[in-house]
């Protein structure tokens, strides 16, 4: 919701100046139309977008704003838990999902990407039901696993991009070289050859589960004491292990507010938001 709580706030506070001053930044613009978009392409203006959400709600201001962005083009939206989905949902014969009666077209996943987020056998099957449906998936169960760290480090064991890129070794050779040294901590030889080189050099190494965001990641001491406990267990497959990366500190110039020029040593680092969405080949799916 970046800007918009800034300069209400700023108003409220009778700042009008300065709340002119925040710039535009709205990535969450973005991802209102692509889920509009798919909301039009699977072709019912009774079917709404549903919210599958939390039991207990944590970041719920950006849901808002696009939940905004489709009333502003009158496209219907609801919020329902996987309890809700698997109590009142059902799929018909052309495999349409309803929920409390009404069609789903999109079922934008707010919640489902961690196995504690299933509380029950139940949660698991409405899940089922919904990837099965004809209902948009934002993303579908393919997409949210190819975004997990453990097919990243599959995609870098040598062999596997060869598969994709067949008799292209210069296209394969480009994407490889894009990625950091990424090792299996999978049961046997080889992964219990990773971990004893993150144990012998863990200042080298970040130890990531299947999570995204950095704040799930272990260093130093901390992935030592992770990988003592989890070493001769199956639950170091939760893992992999990923070369640190050391990015090169800059020179820059800080602008801020009411404050003078710094110049400063700084990281840099680039966010992109994007989104997209396909037509499933010879099938109706649709995924954002």
């Amino acid at each position: 919701l970046f800007p918009f709580f800034p300069r209400h706030i700023l108003q409220v506070a009778g700042q009008l100046e300065q709340s002119e001053r925040i710039p535009d930044n709205n990535p969450a613009a973005g991802l209102a139309r692509a889920v509009a978009k798919a909301w039009e392409l699977y072709g019912s203006e009774k079917a709404v977008v549903m919210f599958l959400v939390e039991e207990v709600q944590r970041n719920i201001l950006d849901h808002r704003y696009v939940e905004k962005e489709l009333w502003n083009r009158n496209i219907p939206t609801m919020r329902r838990r996987f309890d809700d989905v698997s109590k009142t949902g059902s799929m018909d014969q052309d495999k349409r999902l309803f929920v409390d009666g009404q069609e789903v077209a999109v079922v934008y996943f707010r919640n489902g990407y961690m196995p504690q987020n299933y509380n029950s056998e139940k949660d698991w099957d409405a899940r089922l039901m919904m990837e099965r449906s004809l209902a948009v998936k934002c993303p579908d169960i393919s997409t949210h696993l190819v975004g997990t760290k453990k097919v990243q480090q599959v995609l870098a064991t040598p062999g596997v991009l060869e598969k994709f890129f067949p008799h292209q070794p210069q296209v394969v050779e480009q994407i490889r070289a894009t990625f950091a040294g990424l090792y299996t901590l999978d049961m046997g030889p080889e992964g219990d050859k990773t971990v004893a080189m993150a144990l012998a050099a863990p200042d080298r190494f970040v130890l990531k589960p299947q999570r995204e965001g950095g704040g799930n990641n272990f260093y130093g001491s901390e992935m030592c004491e992770v990988l003592q406990e989890v070493k001769d267990s199956t639950e170091r497959t939760a893992y992999i292990l990923m070369d640190k990366i050391h990015p090169a500190p800059v020179q820059n110039v800080l602008l801020r507010r009411d404050a003078p020029l710094q110049i400063s040593t700084c990281l840099s680092e680039l966010g992109v938001f994007g989104t997209y969405v396909r037509c499933v080949i010879n099938t109706d799916d649709i995924t954002v």
